[in-house]
């Protein structure tokens, strides 16, 4: 069952649709771009606000272009929760768009952290200070949380270095590896088996279940990659190691 609620702004209209007996899915077009990330991301806004109000509505899961909406059957009717959404989705045409918050995220490039980024290069024809600089030059976009527990989707990736997945995927990486894979650049947030190219890490944890909220990015923020040597990871490594110690939004902490 599919239904489409009105366009505002010129934009195609959303479609709703089933996904399942508990989940209704929101697809807001069939690209990916940053305008249509921040309808998706308007409307997770809107119908978390109303989840607190809402029996029944159990999660809100915004992707690229598309949005999950779960719900206990047994608490909520499916068309309530329809409605529900429609009724979110003008909302947030209206809502003004929230300031991103900007990271500063610290990156040790090349070496054992690395491993890929000599390869990477030679492909594009760089070396691998002109790739470092391409890559370091964007501001990213978060698109989506995903995949692993924490694991952020970045947009932004410089056209350049677009890099088709590796042919065999490796069974473990290390987490806070700064990953490309096709047109995507990624920050990993726990060690897990990956196809994308390991071109440098980070000493941040982006989950840690120390805190309240483990998750140290969402989907809306933005990231500029700082270059970092060895010595700085360790000790920001280890700075971290103290869980009162955590990073913030805005210029890279260097204790």
């Amino acid at each position: 069952m599919t239904s489409a609620t009105p366009s505002s702004g010129g934009a195609a209209a959303p479609r709703i649709v089933a996904a399942g007996d508990s989940t209704l899915l929101v697809e807001f077009a069939d690209h990916i771009d940053a305008e249509t990330n921040a309808r998706v991301l308007a409307l997770a806004h809107v119908l978390r606000q109303r989840q607190r109000k809402t029996a029944g509505l159990s999660s809100v899961v915004p992707a690229y272009r598309s949005l999950a909406v779960g719900f206990d059957p047994l608490a909520i009717e499916h068309d309530a929760v329809r409605d529900l959404i429609a009724r979110s989705l003008d909302a947030s045409a209206l809502a003004p768009a929230p300031v991103p918050r900007r990271w500063e995220v610290p990156v040790c490039y090349g070496g054992e952290h690395g491993e890929d980024l000599l390869a990477i290069a030679r492909q594009h024809q760089l070396d691998p200070a002109q790739l470092i600089a391409r890559h370091t030059a964007p501001v990213y976009r978060v698109y989506m949380v995903g995949f692993l527990p924490g694991f952020a989707y970045l947009g932004g990736l410089d056209p350049v270095l677009h890099t088709p997945r590796r042919a065999m995927p490796r069974a473990h990486t290390p987490a806070g590896s700064i990953n490309i894979g096709g047109q995507q650049t990624a920050i990993a947030s726990v060690p897990g088996p990956s196809g994308w190219h390991l071109i440098g890490r980070t000493p941040w944890r982006s989950f840690d279940l120390r805190h309240a909220n483990p998750f140290l990015f969402e989907a809306g923020d933005e990231i500029v990659f700082r270059p970092i040597d060895e010595a700085t990871f360790e000790r920001l490594a280890a700075w971290q190691d103290d869980p009162a110690h955590r990073p913030q939004p805005g210029p890279g902490v260097d204790p």
